[in-house]
């Protein structure tokens, strides 16, 4: 009941459609229903009878109803398919502004393939499940109820046929409902690593190619593509003893009513007016609402299964409309950061609660505002994860960080993120001209303020040498710009927010030392005032800051100037002298 609940909370706008449908729907059934009824007149007093004058009325009255029935129809299916669109339409967006709101670690919870099926597959499975809800699965019990109750009016005897075929069909419902739902939620997660498969890929497409890959990553595919067809064909088998089944019962129950209605019309016909007797128009009309009855009993059973469908894909839609964001604001957040100054206090950090082990263990730190520190350690030794707490991407597991003297979960974080601009290892780059990616940073810069930057970036240089300069369009993913060119947008992008924080998560691994050297220097000159974080795997791309932070195994090892550390540190000293004597050996 609360999965519904949940689904229905996405209706808004289309409520009026949504109701409309099954009103209109109730309207088609009741002229469906009468049909019969003046069919059975028709026959007995104007067919039987020979009058013509009687076979014209209710002709008129059949044509009438009949096209009643077409038009509200049509507007039933027209509005059914409004809700329904309109349904998906809300779920999708309801997900994708859910997801928008979620912190890094409820990201890492859903995968982005399993994320992309859910607004995908998932919600289309709902909308055609909702689709037959509103109309079939209205439409199906109304006019089995008025059938049923225009039937007993003309034979109860017979009536009760129908009666005894409601349990035997019920019976197979349920057991569908039991038997195949579980094979749907493992198709449907299957699915999730379908789409992962894919997504990988065509992400990495230059790769398979270059290690001749291509068989290997079809075998993969193959073998999900063909767990996927397993499951789905035990789940579609016994889907399919539903159709057999269901027309077995209607058979028989259309050959008994045959059997004893043709008995009650021989009676009828040698005793006139005896008890339990029948005209030809009344058998007629029996096995119209015979047809009815038992075509609405397989209508639900089509609805059956498309709900059992369904079911898994609202399961996993709700999941994500129900996961709380591990990141919140609190009441009365502060939404002014006064300086760039950063301090960690006892800070103990972990992705997952349960860890065996701390991500980081008592940091303690402090930076003043306008400071440069560097960031150097091995891989794996938790230097991203200590920069992705200042603005708030991660919550400490215990302990403090501070910006501008406040605890950074008492910031609102729209103003705490405004204030901290981050460069990635990984840059991203969307579809759209160079000139909308920088605008990310801030949607109102001028022409000025962007070339402005990307001078400091050192990313104007290589702009201008395109066709069209700061209009070029980058590709998906920015496939048509180099690895260092890329990294240089980035880090104009975040410039552009005039942040109080600047964080360089290893952001000029892909540029060389020259142009990094640049990038350092127009940072010293044009933004003094900003604290700027830099992490490398390079020494030269740190020792001129004002302090180093040595990180190993999620500790800080070391903490001090290029020189001091030469002197007081092992780690460092020992990176510093392989990577100068790899320098000299270059130059040789």
């Amino acid at each position: 009941m609360k999965l519904v609940k949940k689904l229905m909370e996405s209706i808004r706008e289309y409520k009026t459609a949504s109701i409309l449908t099954p009103v209109y729907v109730t309207v088609e059934v009741i002229m469906e229903v009468l049909i019969p009824f003046v069919m059975a007149s028709l026959i007995d007093k104007g067919i039987e009878a020979g009058s013509m004058s009687v076979i014209w009325k209710y002709g008129i009255i059949l044509l009438v109803l009949a096209m009643i029935a077409l038009a509200f129809g049509s507007m039933a299916g027209h509005q059914a398919s409004i809700a329904s669109c309109g349904l998906a339409q809300n779920l999708r967006k309801d997900m994708y502004y859910r997801i928008q709101n979620f912190s890094f670690s409820n990201i890492d919870k859903f995968s982005t393939a399993s994320i992309v099926t859910r607004l995908t597959t998932d919600v289309t499975n709902v909308q055609n499940a909702y689709q037959m809800l509103i109309r079939v699965a209205v439409r199906a019990p109304i006019m089995m109820i008025f059938a049923m109750i225009m039937s007993f009016t003309i034979n109860v005897k017979i009536s009760l046929i129908f009666l005894a075929t409601i349990p035997v069909l019920g019976f197979i419902l349920i057991w569908l409902a039991q038997h195949v739902h579980p094979y749907f939620e493992r198709v449907f997660n299957t699915y999730d690593r379908l789409n992962e498969v894919v997504q990988e890929n065509l992400h990495g497409v230059r790769v398979v190619k270059s290690f001749i890959r291509e068989e290997h990553e079809d075998q993969k595919f193959g073998k999900i593509s063909k767990k996927i067809y397993v499951d789905f064909a035990k789940a579609e088998k016994m889907l399919a003893f539903n159709m057999p089944a269901m027309m077995c019962a209607i058979n028989v129950a259309l050959l008994a009513v045959a059997w004893i209605g043709s008995k009650a019309i021989i009676v009828s016909g040698n005793t006139p007016g005896i008890a339990g007797g029948m005209t030809t128009g009344e058998l007629m009309s029996l096995f119209s609402y015979a047809i009815q009855i038992l075509m609405c009993l397989m209508m639900i059973s089509m609805v059956f299964v498309m709900v059992i469908i369904a079911r898994s894909s609202a399961e996993r839609i709700v999941e994500i409309l129900t996961e709380e964001s591990d990141i919140q604001n609190k009441e009365n957040p502060v939404t002014e950061v006064s300086d760039g100054s950063i301090e960690f206090e006892n800070v103990a950090f972990s992705y997952a609660k349960k860890a065996d082990k701390p991500v980081l263990d008592n940091i303690n730190l402090k930076i003043n505002s306008g400071e440069t520190i560097g960031i150097i350690g091995g891989t794996g030794s938790s230097k991203s994860s200590l920069v992705q707490l200042i603005p708030r991407l991660y919550d400490v597991t215990s302990g403090e960080v501070k910006v501008g003297g406040v605890d950074v979960r008492n910031y609102d974080l729209e103003t705490l993120r405004d204030s901290v601009a981050m460069v990635l290892q990984k840059n991203v780059l969307f579809s759209g001209t160079i000139k909308e990616n920088l605008r990310w940073g801030n949607e109102k810069a001028t022409d000025e303020e962007l070339i402005h930057v990307c001078k400091l970036a050192q990313a104007d240089d290589f702009v201008q040498t395109f066709p069209h300069k700061y209009d070029t369009y980058i590709e998906q993913g920015g496939n048509n710009v180099s690895g260092g060119q890329k990294q240089r947008l980035c880090i104009a992008r975040a410039l552009l927010k005039k942040p109080k924080i600047l964080i360089l998560d290893d952001s000029t691994s892909a540029v060389d030392t020259k142009t990094d050297a640049l990038i350092r220097k127009a940072f010293l000159e044009e933004i003094p005032d900003t604290t700027k974080i830099i992490i490398a795997q390079r020494v030269s791309s740190v020792q001129d800051a004002d302090h180093i932070i040595v990180m190993d195994d999620g500790k800080i090892s070391a903490y001090g100037t290029h020189e001091e550390l030469l002197k007081s540190s092992d780690i460092y000293r020992e990176v510093y002298e392989s990577q100068v004597k790899g320098g000299s050996d270059d130059e040789q």
